[in-house]
């Protein structure tokens, strides 16, 4: 059934979107050593971008420290450079093949500023999800018009469609919430 399929992939986008800002709010540092916060960092090596998870081991063996120890030694300048390069506001400490990040406190002025960062990133996913939803209802609405669903199941999918929507937004609204708190109490 056409409707059916419309509804889960909607779903599915809505889900993706979801799980997108998770990820980008990982990135965001809390004041609390996290290996999502540099895993993604691109290092030039090897004559091409690579994220730093392929070129180095990185564990969180205290609360306000990183280590990430280097699997060839001799990219260790390469990942210095791509991590003072970075938005993370980090200096790294390099020791042979081995680089500890010290986390340092957040002051409050970046916490504030942190705040309006997953606000906005929050905003830009639910808006994700309202376009889905615009897409969803467009695509509903085609079925209708070519006659392969009733009015009734229009109207079903709508709600459904609409349902979706406002459980996805609810999820990243608990997700914001819960980023908030982490940073605010750190």
């Amino acid at each position: 059934m056409a409707l059916d399929d419309a509804l889960l992939e909607a779903e599915e986008k809505m889900l993706k979107t979801t799980e997108v800002v998770q990820h980008e709010f990982s990135s965001i540092r809390t004041g609390r050593a996290s290996s999502a916060l540099v895993e993604n960092i691109m290092v030039d090596a090897y004559g091409v971008q690579m994220s730093l998870k392929q070129l180095a081991g990185i564990t969180t063996p205290e609360p306000r420290l990183i280590v990430l120890q280097a699997f060839d030694p001799g990219n260790v300048t390469a990942i210095e450079k791509a991590i003072r390069e970075s938005k993370l506001g980090v200096s790294p400490i390099v020791e042979g093949k081995v680089i500890r990040l010290p986390i340092p406190e957040l002051s409050e002025e970046r916490r504030r500023e942190l705040g309006k960062l997953i606000k906005k990133m929050a905003e830009d996913g639910r808006v994700a999800v309202r376009h889905v939803r615009r897409d969803a209802m467009d695509a509903v609405k085609k079925l209708q018009k070519g006659s392969e669903i009733g009015e009734d199941e229009l109207q079903r999918g709508e709600a459904e469609i609409q349902k979706l929507t406002d459980q996805y937004i609810v999820e990243i609204d608990k997700i914001l919430a819960a980023k908030e708190k982490d940073i605010m109490t750190v």
